[in-house]
């Protein structure tokens, strides 16, 4: 969930609200939270490898989990090719052939590592959510610390209605991820009481990170500095006037779109087996 939405998500949530896109994150929050609930309480009445593909073969029959499945396989195959990407084009700021193989690369590691089981697959993911999260802890500290933000950029913007759940709309899409914890339920200690205790304490953690990094964004950048921009965390440290934090912000993000990767790949895993 601290992935490269985080780093991107903020820019076009700006140019579709304005400051409204922290009215869009509480949206989507609220919104991630029902389905969050829901997730957990039939992670813990079927505590085992699939996730949506079982809760709907179990609740409403063998062709609601069939659709569900391949719904999840196909949409989460191609989201691990938007990661790939996104990593590739963090890490490596070369031609584009370059940028996709190291896509390629990327893919085809964390897939060894999936191979290797679960305990590894957990600890990579300790060190790469740890390091997003220290990344962004330097970009937030370092523009506080800066000097040049400015509370004028929170006044309300003039995205309306519409553009408030637009950017509700980009900002659920850059934080769901709590579903990947039910989705490998059969290989979670004590899963009927550990799922429903960790997805809200995951989602609740998520959101007061996004929440804390918007506001500090905006502060510094302000809503239309933001939208100008596909990389806005790296306009507000420039506009902050630490524009050295640049790489900081690059490096976060390229580990944090490997972090998403890499929960993509074990959930497609997992749905898969259970499919088969």
């Amino acid at each position: 969930m601290i992935g490269a939405g985080v780093f991107a998500a903020f820019g076009p949530a700006a140019a579709a609200a304005g400051t409204g896109l922290l009215i869009g994150l509480a949206i989507a929050a609220v919104i991630a939270y029902c389905n969050a609930t829901a997730s957990a309480q039939l992670a813990a009445a079927y505590p085992t490898s699939g996730g949506t593909y079982v809760y709907g073969r179990e609740r409403l029959g063998d062709w609601w989990g069939f659709t569900a499945g391949w719904g999840f396989v196909a949409g989460k195959t191609a989201s691990c090719a938007a990661m790939a990407l996104t990593f590739a084009t963090y890490a490596v700021p070369g031609p584009w052939w370059a940028q996709r193989a190291v896509a390629v690369a990327g893919v085809s590691g964390l897939a060894a590592l999936n191979y290797r089981g679960v305990t590894k697959t957990a600890l990579l993911t300790r060190i790469l959510v740890a390091t997003s999260l220290t990344a962004l802890a330097v970009v937030v500290l370092g523009i506080v610390v800066g000097g040049h933000t400015s509370a004028a950029n929170l006044s309300p913007g003039s995205g309306g209605v519409y553009g408030v759940l637009q950017a509700a709309g980009l900002l659920f899409f850059a934080f769901a991820g709590y579903a990947r914890i039910a989705t490998m339920g059969e290989e979670v200690r004590d899963p009927e009481r550990t799922i429903p205790r960790a997805i809200p304490i995951a989602l609740f953690s998520t959101v007061a990170v996004y929440a804390v990094v918007a506001v500090v964004a905006l502060l510094a950048a302000g809503p239309h500095g933001l939208a100008a921009t596909t990389a806005p965390l790296t306009a507000a440290v420039q506009a902050a006037g630490v524009g050295g934090l640049s790489p900081v912000v690059r490096v976060g993000a390229a580990l944090a779109a490997l972090g998403a990767l890499l929960a993509l790949i074990a959930g497609i895993g997992r749905t898969g087996l259970a499919m088969a």
